[in-house]
């Protein structure tokens, strides 16, 4: 039998209060939520999609910068990932055993630190080096990611946090010293059939 970490002593009780809150809450704002933290993900995607396009008339350098998001935010959901078998924490559903809005999930499918949180600020971190706009928008739409996994009731506030934090430093480091070396990386690809991708025709 594998022993797990019951996180409900860290801020089990500031998860019950909003779990309450979203019960006693609105349906529509309920289901707006929980549509957000199942496909709000997508949104993320969309934004690298629109800061490509847009860097590849910016400069082979900028695009460089631009695809290197995906990639980014793969190997920080690597890293959370990770992290998830280590620490393994129950789910606040199945320690504290309240009905929630998303369905709890089986045991083993780990809380800390929350994948969401970290695809998403890893996404956003990124796309600060692509577009200062995107990478704002984009820490918005993280941060309230973070918050509706809350709310749905899959994780307690200290796995969003940490998730936030997981991504946020996994895109920090790549993204720095890619910063520092995109010309010379451009100069390489655009000199070969992947040219496409950096310039705009």
């Amino acid at each position: 039998m594998i022993m797990a970490f019951d996180g409900s002593s860290v801020d089990g009780s500031a998860y019950l209060d909003v779990v309450r809150l979203a019960r006693h809450s609105p349906g529509w704002l309920d289901a707006l939520v929980s549509f957000w933290s199942t496909y709000g993900l997508a949104l993320f995607a969309l934004l690298a999609a629109v800061g490509w396009w847009r860097a590849r008339r910016v400069g082979p350098a900028a695009a460089v910068a631009a695809l290197a998001v995906p990639v980014v935010v793969i190997a920080a959901y690597g890293v959370d990932s990770a992290l998830k078998l280590v620490v393994r924490e129950d789910r606040p559903c199945q320690s504290l055993h309240v009905k929630v809005l998303e369905a709890c999930p089986a045991p083993g499918d780990w809380s800390f630190p929350s994948n969401h949180a970290a695809i998403a600020a890893a996404a956003a971190v990124a796309l600060l080096f692509v577009s200062r706009r995107l990478g704002a928008l984009g820490a918005a739409a993280a941060l309230a990611m973070a918050a509706s996994r809350v709310w749905v009731g899959a994780h307690y506030p200290h796995d969003v946090v940490a998730g936030l934090a997981v991504g946020a430093l996994a895109a920090l480091l790549p993204m720095t010293v890619l910063h520092r070396h995109a010309h010379t990386l451009a100069r390489r690809i655009a000199s070969g059939r992947l040219r496409p991708l950096l310039v705009a025709a």
